[in-house]
């Protein structure tokens, strides 16, 4: 798989990341995912209860640099669609953004045909699904040619903890910027 926000996070072998929910009432709340095998904070994602924005999410690695900006889609066309759209962000090299992917979640209505939220990346027809339910913690990010990237697995005996088990050469700030959406379009702890 090629790397959909940088090299810099993917991985020659299979991981399990952990993700750790952090209550609205600290730091505004949304998560934080670090590695299983030393516990070391990899990502941190920070949703409007800090942001004071409704509808934005903001991805930084463990060392709070910026990596993803994800935003809601709005207005008129968004209103007239049966989809809400999602767009992630990247920070290149010299600070400015770039589209990374886009998140089509089908709105909540009679008039909807799927159920499948769909993630388009870059040029071309790249795309990747995701199958499952999120609040159960039994969903998989699925690329298109059928192949499971990344599976996220309930912790036993907590609703707060989670596992993300992400396959080899797969882009983890990418797995998570589309995790960060669903908790939100879930109303977890990214959402106001």
């Amino acid at each position: 798989m090629k790397a959909v926000v940088s090299k810099l996070h993917c991985s020659s072998m299979e991981e399990v990341m952990v993700v750790r929910r952090r209550p609205h009432v600290v730091n505004g709340g949304g998560f934080v995912v670090s590695n299983c095998k030393d516990d070391k904070i990899v990502f941190k994602i920070d949703g409007c209860g800090v942001l004071g924005t409704k509808g934005e999410l903001v991805l930084r690695d463990g060392d709070g640099n910026d990596l993803l900006l994800i935003h809601k889609k709005g207005g008129v066309v968004q209103a007239l669609s049966i989809h809400n759209k999602w767009r992630g962000y990247s920070y290149d090299y010299q600070g400015s953004v770039k589209p990374v992917f886009t998140l089509r979640d089908p709105k909540h209505s009679c008039f909807s045909i799927t159920s499948s939220i769909r993630i388009s990346v870059g040029p071309g027809n790249c795309y990747f699904d995701v199958r499952g339910y999120f609040p159960d913690r039994d969903c998989s990010i699925i690329d298109s040619t059928g192949n499971v990237i990344a599976k996220v697995k309930e912790w036993v005996g907590s609703r707060d903890i989670y596992k993300v088990v992400i396959k080899p050469s797969v882009d983890k700030a990418f797995v998570f910027g589309v995790i960060a959406v669903l908790d939100y379009i879930y109303g977890e702890s990214t959402s106001c």
